[in-house]
């Protein structure tokens, strides 16, 4: 499975470096920043280091949705106090996660937000899932590229897992269910309870192939059995 690292608005050049140092010592090398130029100052070489090969890939992008276009399945780091949303993962509950999304998914992105706020809920709503670092301190903070070496360790693993060759109808099949969701909802006039909307949404990025397969069927014969 190919991860890319997504940096949304970071301001210091050091930080980034310091990612891609993390990144390149771990055997990724896809790195996305949005909204920044902050990667064209000196202090980005300086503290990458042997990594700048990373560094000449970088892609820019306006926003996050647009640094998103290519990729299957979105994880966003968050502090957990600080969110609206109920599901998270640890690092180590990724890898299974991802593990099992490689046979019918083929790109995923880890997005970590700005250093002194993080990312906003409009952003952290385009994620399949949430994702926090437990930490014991007062003061729940990562220097940012410290949180991306952390990911970045314990997902190398997935760089050896070989990919099974996605059918046709396999490929964004979660962002078609939470359309067909959203639509179904709406046609039911329930749009209006955002605690179920928000719980359906939260809930998808978690099913595995054949939980997703099988709602697939059953909105099928729901939306079949609907009054037109």
């Amino acid at each position: 499975m190919r991860l890319s690292i997504v940096l949304v608005s970071p301001a210091r050049a050091e930080n980034i470096g310091a990612a891609a140092r993390a990144m390149k010592t771990m055997g990724f090398n896809d790195l996305r920043i949005v909204d920044s130029v902050a990667h064209l100052e000196p202090a980005t070489r300086w503290v990458a280091h042997g990594s700048g090969d990373i560094i000449d890939g970088i892609t820019t992008y306006p926003t996050l949705e647009a640094a998103l276009h290519d990729v299957d399945f979105t994880i966003a780091t968050t502090a957990r106090s600080r969110a609206r949303f109920h599901y998270y993962a640890t690092p180590q509950e990724l890898v299974p996660m991802l593990t099992e999304k490689s046979q019918w998914m083929d790109h995923a992105a880890v997005v970590f937000g700005r250093e002194d706020s993080g990312l906003t809920n409009e952003e952290l709503a385009l994620a399949d899932v949430l994702t926090g670092v437990p930490m014991v301190a007062d003061y729940p903070s990562l220097n940012l590229g410290q949180a991306v070496m952390v990911y970045c360790y314990q997902l190398s693993s997935l760089l050896q897992t070989v990919n099974v060759a996605a059918t046709a109808g396999d490929e964004n099949q979660l962002i078609a269910l939470r359309g067909r969701i959203t639509a179904l909802l709406e046609r039911l006039d329930v749009a209006g309870d955002v605690k179920l909307a928000d719980w359906l949404q939260q809930r998808i990025g978690l099913f595995e192939h054949r939980d997703t397969v099988m709602l697939h069927r059953l909105l099928h014969d729901i939306e079949k059995n609907l009054p037109e």
